[in-house]
Formats: C-alpha cells, sequence, structure tokens
C-alpha cells in the first residue's frame, strides 16, 4: 500500500450527499443507477452513475445521505457524464454497499 501526506489527503473533497434521484441506468455495460445527489447550495446537484442494484432498490436511496468524492473531472461513461464519485465497499459477495453516514449530518459537510 503507498502511504500519502496528510497534504495528499486534504486535496480530496469527500463531501456528503442526498440522493435526490435515482433511476436504472440502461445503457450501462454493467446493472447500475444514475444518482442525483445533492450536495447542499455551496456544490449543487451532482450526476453518478453507481454500480449498487444488488443490494439497493431506486426507492431505498431515495434520501439516503451518501458520500462521494466531489472533484475529480468529470468523467464520460456511456451517454452519462458523471460528476462524482459516489463512495462504497465491496461486500464478501463483490456487492458494493454504500458508504454513508450513520447520523444526520449537513449536505456538503467534508470528511475530516
Amino acid at each position: 500500500m503507498a502511504e500519502i501526506t496528510w497534504d495528499d489527503f486534504m486535496k480530496v473533497e469527500l463531501r456528503v450527499g442526498r440522493v435526490v434521484g435515482a433511476e436504472i441506468f440502461k445503457e450501462a455495460r454493467k446493472p447500475a443507477y444514475v444518482l442525483q445527489v445533492d450536495f447542499g447550495p455551496e456544490i449543487g446537484l451532482k450526476k453518478s452513475s453507481a454500480q449498487v442494484t444488488h443490494l439497493y432498490r431506486p426507492e431505498d436511496l431515495l434520501g439516503k445521505q451518501v458520500v462521494a468524492v466531489v472533484n475529480f473531472p468529470k468523467k464520460q461513461i456511456g451517454p452519462l457524464m458523471s460528476e462524482c464519485l459516489v463512495t462504497g465497499f465491496h461486500n464478501e459477495n463483490g456487492e458494493v454497499a454504500l458508504c454513508v453516514p450513520d447520523k444526520p449530518v449537513p449536505l456538503g459537510t467534508k470528511l475530516l
């Protein structure tokens, strides 16, 4: 594992957002959803592709707070321009479980 400095870590903008839209990403090669995530007034709405279809239904995601990297460059994923990276962990079956705060926090809060 490569070590990074504290300054390297501080460059990564891991922020809390709330999923306000979730729909099946029909054009994706692997099963995924298109998520719209609200990061509050400073950052606003961002779209992302999330391969979380094994553990979540779209209606399960609405209103859920998630942790995402918001300062990556935009990335074209098929017809979708992804604007953030919603984070998660693979479980023992390789399915992605979202990284979420265990208590509500203000939208846009940075992970420290």
